[in-house]
C-alpha cells in the first residue's frame, strides 16, 4: 500500500514560506544596555547644567557686578563643599518641616478634592475658590499666619498647608473631570455604584492627574516653606531658608551662591527620586509609557 504524501509535503512547504516572509517583517528586539540607556538619560541632563554654568560664568566675566558680589560657579562651589556640614543639617531640618507641612496637605488636598468632585453643591460654591486659593502667592499668608501663631514653625506649616493644598484638590478635580466615560460605563456594567465606582474605577483613573497635582503642590510648599523661613518664622532652627538669610546679614556672597546650590539640589534630587519615580510607576501601570 502506497501512501501519498504530496498535500502534507505542499502544506508543509507553504507554512515554511509564509514563516520566513514573517521573520522577515518582524524586528529583533535587542538585548538591554543598561549603560547605553543611563547615558542616553544622563547626558541631556548634564549638557543643560553645563549650559547652565557656562552662561552663569559669561554674565561674571561682563562684569555687571563685581565677582565679590556676584561670584563665578567656582568659588560658589568651593564655598558649597566648604559648609557642606552646615548645609546638609539645614536641609534636614527644612526637609523634616516641609514632610509635615506637605503630609498635612495631600490629607487635606485629597478629603477636599474627593469631596467637591462627589457633590454638585459643593462643586459650584467651592469649585472656583480652590483655584483662587491656589493663585494667591505664599507669602500674602504669613502676615496672617504670624498673627495667629506668631513666629513660630507652625505660622511655616499653615502656609505650606494652605500652598499645597489646593494644588493638590485641583489636580484630583482635574483627574476626575477627565476620566474617559467608556471607564465609567463599563464599571457600572460591572456593577460598579457610588463607593464601589470611586474606589475602583475613578479614583485609579485619576491617578495621573493627581500625581501631577502632587508635584505642583510640592513646589508651592517648598517655595512657601523657604520663604518663612527667611522672614524668621522659624525660631531656633538651622534651617536653609535662615542659613540663607544670615549669609545676606553677614554680606558673605559666596555662601549665599552656596546656600542656592543646596536649595536647588535639594528640589532636584527630591523631584528625581520621589516625584518621578512616582510619576513614572503611575503611568507605567496605566500603559502611557512603555515598560
Amino acid at each position: 500500500m502506497q501512501i501519498d504524501l504530496r498535500p502534507e509535503t505542499k502544506g508543509t512547504h507553504l507554512e515554511r514560506e509564509l514563516a520566513g516572509i514573517d521573520a522577515l517583517e518582524l524586528s529583533v528586539p535587542a538585548a538591554p544596555n543598561h549603560a547605553k540607556a543611563i547615558w542616553s538619560g544622563l547626558w541631556p541632563k548634564l549638557l543643560a547644567v553645563a549650559i547652565f554654568l557656562g552662561a552663569w560664568q559669561v554674565v561674571v566675566w561682563t562684569h555687571w557686578k563685581p565677582s565679590y558680589v556676584l561670584p563665578g560657579p567656582v568659588p560658589s562651589f568651593k564655598a558649597f563643599f566648604d559648609s557642606r556640614t552646615l548645609l546638609r543639617r539645614a536641609a534636614t531640618d527644612t526637609l523634616e518641616r516641609g514632610v509635615v507641612g506637605f503630609a498635612l496637605a495631600i490629607v487635606i488636598g485629597t478629603v477636599i478634592g474627593i469631596a467637591t468632585a462627589s457633590s454638585r453643591v459643593l462643586r459650584s460654591g467651592i469649585g472656583s475658590m480652590i483655584t483662587g486659593l491656589q493663585t494667591m502667592p505664599s507669602i500674602a499668608w504669613f502676615p496672617l499666619a504670624i498673627v495667629l501663631f506668631g513666629l513660630s514653625s507652625w505660622a511655616v506649616l499653615f502656609v505650606v498647608i494652605l500652598g499645597a493644598a489646593p494644588s493638590i484638590a485641583n489636580g484630583l478635580l482635574s483627574g476626575f473631570d477627565n476620566i474617559p466615560p467608556i471607564l465609567l460605563r463599563a464599571g457600572r456594567v460591572l456593577g460598579a455604584r457610588g463607593w464601589s465606582s470611586l474606589r475602583h474605577v475613578v479614583i485609579p483613573a485619576s491617578l495621573p492627574s493627581f500625581v501631577g497635582g502632587l508635584k505642583q503642590g510640592w513646589s508651592f510648599a517648598w517655595r512657601s516653606l523657604l520663604a518663612g523661613e527667611l522672614i524668621g518664622a522659624a525660631p531656633g532652627s538651622h534651617a536653609l531658608g535662615q542659613v540663607l538669610d544670615a549669609n545676606r546679614n553677614l554680606n558673605d556672597y559666596t555662601g549665599i551662591m552656596a546656600t542656592m546650590i543646596a536649595i536647588f539640589l535639594v528640589g532636584v534630587i527630591l523631584d528625581a527620586l520621589v516625584f518621578g519615580q512616582l510619576d513614572r510607576v503611575v503611568r507605567k501601570r496605566h500603559g502611557l509609557i512603555d515598560a
